[in-house]
């Protein structure tokens, strides 16, 4: 893509993700089932948080991750490029306030990213983000230089290999002796290639949103440019108990056995 296309996505991006801040608050508050299931859990072991560390929290949206762990005693500046979510996020955060930092801020902006270096950093988080970021690149190099020697950057994504503009959610019955067995798939015709699509968090959303799909590699192969080495990674799956009588087939509740999300920790060197 040329930079002025990325220029024109992430002011597009910024002004999605204004109308639809509201709308995400309202549905997301303090943690929908992914997030408390799924997200929180994993991120939350990876990231091994100790009170006082610096936490940079990327693309914070309603901030609800933010003060999950501000309850841990770090120190939280949290990020979004969409002005209404900083706004909401600020709202919404009472207990600890002190400990969070809200800051409006473009993270495809390497010279916005550069005004961060008075502050460093033990560790970093993008819970849910990344995917919706249209060039990593910026991040990731900043990151390399914003956080302490030894420090981390865990992410959170929609699994890439499950997750592509074509996926299919399909359910069979198969005949296995005298029984018939229903086996939950994902069917995927297109992965390796980046591409940009829109798409909704939930039903009733305003306004669509980008998605900005990457392959695992890249996504690795970027941190990996800047001495970052893979140094822990979840793919966490929903378990019986969070299926109710009201779990729809196609809901990643009933995906057992395909992990919706990825989550990893990127490390830099001592």
């Amino acid at each position: 893509m040329k930079e002025c296309t990325f220029q024109q996505l992430n002011q597009s991006t910024k002004e999605i993700w204004n109308k639809n801040a509201k709308f995400w608050d309202d549905n997301m508050a303090e943690g929908n089932n992914f997030h408390t299931n799924l997200i929180e859990p994993a991120q939350l072991s990876l990231l091994d948080l100790r009170p006082g560390q610096n936490v940079l929290d990327i693309g914070c949206g309603n901030g609800q991750f933010a003060r999950r762990m501000a309850k841990d005693g770090v120190k939280v500046t949290a990020l979004d490029i969409s002005d209404e979510m900083i706004r909401l996020a600020q709202k919404r955060t009472v207990e600890n306030g002190a400990l969070i930092k809200f800051l409006e801020v473009d993270v495809t902006d390497q010279q916005a990213l550069r005004r961060l270096s008075q502050y460093r950093f033990d560790k970093a988080v993008c819970t849910m983000s990344l995917m919706d970021i249209a060039t990593i690149h910026p991040l990731i190099s900043s990151l390399a230089r914003l956080l302490t020697p030894g420090g981390v950057f865990v992410f959170s994504i929609c699994h890439p290999c499950f997750n592509t503009p074509s996926k299919k959610r399909v359910a069979e019955k198969i005949e296995c002796g005298n029984h018939m067995t229903e086996i939950l798939s994902v069917n995927i015709a297109d992965y390796i290639t980046p591409s940009a699509q829109k798409g909704v968090f939930a039903e009733g959303q305003p306004i669509s949103h980008y998605y900005f799909n990457r392959p695992i590699s890249y996504i690795f192969s970027a941190s990996f440019e800047e001495g970052f080495v893979l140094d822990g990674i979840k793919e966490p799956v929903f378990k019986q108990n969070d299926v109710t009588e009201n779990t729809k087939w196609s809901s990643w509740e009933s995906f057992r056995e395909i992990p919706p999300v990825l989550v990893a920790r990127m490390k830099l060197p001592n």
